[in-house]
């Protein structure tokens, strides 16, 4: 659980860019020389492409199959031209983004170096010790290449957002692009549903609130008294295993990010060596501890204590739900009419208890769900509803990390199908604008490689390239 607002969760795969260096390949060592043991092990580095003024070493390439390896990620062609080729293209966006001056947050950096440290983590069991033998770093280390990784990253993003941002396509391109393609080329739009939803959360017994309370006013007496850091309290105790590993330790952070009621008490702490009060969020019961302040963040660590609901009261809560969803099958009032009323879930209350999720690729706010991409609670308990239908009440763990109880109604269900202009639309729009945007971006990287300088090591002559040009 995190006290962070909403962090999407991503696959990273992180490219390494490496920073200025001469333009001539001359100017490079011409005989392999140790790579850094840090981070590439016993890899022998040498100098393999020249792109404008950068190198790509042969411990990029490596180190970038080690992460493809790590994660499961498969490469189309041959990996030993595709990497290399790869990086190469990624070096251009970023020497037209410093032309361009374009400029990428610290917040938007340190999120992304914290989601990929943390899906390393899982991948090896949540074992530091496992990542830093991997990664032939210590985490410190990994972190702070990860920063500048994720820094030429998202340059990269925003350049190609920017080669692009004047694309767009009318209904009329629309239905021209689908009109002549054969049905087997037409995508295919799988099954969908929309879900409304009924949550209520389990009373708490004010003795375990207390029990709670209790715990984190005995760790900070044990940090003010010197028996124990902060920092393994929190790896011993906290319940936020985002954090815990890490001694609690959020990273630096933008107030806008955080819980409102944990960033008020963050923001106001002044002195390093002191303990928060506790303070209550969404997530739990927190207490906090200053580590440095920069500009308009704060980096804090901080121990999560989670209240725990007993079965009295879930099975409450599931008999009030039943009885609700009983009532509106019986036609006493409406489930629209209820859900405002009667749930306390703030994401869907306002929408009729409708749920919605943000599609990355486009942007679009959308109440269409594949199943997969449900709450596993959800998805069990709609399965087999037809349209129309209340489920019967259900526990589960919402996305903040509490108990809740909930009924769903299955508002629509859209069998997978041919995509169609008239009911798919958006979906038809989306494949076309990614089309155009794709031939935009192609054509920009095949004028770039004209335009820079590039030489390959002779080793690279029988590849097959995406792109021509790389060989002068």
């Amino acid at each position: 659980m995190r006290v962070l607002k909403k962090i999407i969760p991503v696959v990273i795969l992180a490219v390494p860019l490496l920073g200025v260096a001469s333009s001539s390949l001359a100017s490079y060592p011409s005989h392999p020389v140790p790579a850094d043991s840090a981070s590439t092990g016993t890899v022998i580095d040498e100098v393999i492409w020249v792109v404008g003024d950068e190198a790509i070493l042969k411990s990029d390439v490596e180190v970038m199959r080690m992460q493809a390896a790590m994660e499961g990620v498969k490469w189309g062609g041959d990996p030993d031209c595709t990497i290399p080729e790869q990086i190469a293209v990624q070096k251009l966006f970023k020497h037209q983004a410093i032309i361009d001056s374009i400029e990428v947050t610290d917040a938007d950096v340190a999120a992304e170096v914290e989601q990929q440290i943390n899906y390393w983590l899982e991948m090896v069991d949540g074992s530091r010790e496992r990542l830093e033998e991997y990664k032939h770093q210590s985490l410190t280390q990994i972190r702070n290449d990860l920063r500048e990784e994720m820094k030429d990253r998202h340059m990269v993003q925003e350049m190609k957002k920017k080669l692009v941002e004047d694309i767009s396509v009318t209904p009329a391109e629309v239905r021209r692009y689908f009109k002549d393609m054969p049905q087997d080329s037409i995508p295919f739009v799988p099954t969908e549903v929309e879900v409304q939803i009924i949550q209520m959360t389990p009373r708490i017994a004010q003795e375990e609130l207390n029990r709670v309370k209790d715990e984190l006013r005995e760790y900070t007496e044990r940090v003010n008294k010197g028996d124990a850091s902060f920092a393994t309290l929190a790896r011993l105790y906290s319940e936020d295993p985002g954090t815990a590993r890490k001694g609690g330790e959020l990273g630096l952070t933008g107030r806008g990010t955080l819980d409102p009621a944990f960033a008020t008490v963050a923001f106001n702490l002044t002195d390093p060596k002191k303990v928060s009060k506790i303070v209550e969020s969404e997530f739990g019961f927190h207490i906090i501890q200053l580590i440095e302040k920069r500009g308009d963040k704060v980096n804090v660590r901080h121990i999560l204590r989670k209240p725990v609901v007993s079965d009295e009261e879930v099975e409450k809560a599931i008999a009030r739900l039943d009885s609700i969803a009983d009532d509106i099958r019986a036609g006493k009032f409406t489930f629209d009419d209820a859900a405002p009323v009667l749930s306390d879930d703030k994401d869907t209350r306002n929408s009729k208890g409708l749920m919605s999720t943000n599609m990355m690729q486009t942007g679009h706010t959308s109440s269409k769900f594949r199943m997969q991409d449900l709450p596993p609670e959800v998805a069990k308990a709609v399965d087999t509803l037809q349209v129309g239908e209340i489920s019967r009440a259900f526990q589960m763990i919402n996305q903040r990390g509490k108990t809740v109880c909930v009924i769903a109604k299955l508002k629509n269900r859209i069998d997978g199908h041919k995509a169609t202009v008239t009911e798919d639309f958006q979906v038809l729009k989306d494949v076309v604008l990614q089309k155009r945007q794709n031939e935009r971006i192609h054509q920009w990287v095949v004028d770039k490689i004209k335009a820079v300088y590039t030489r390959l090591n002779d080793n690279y002559k029988d590849c097959k390239f995406e792109y021509e040009g790389w060989f002068k």
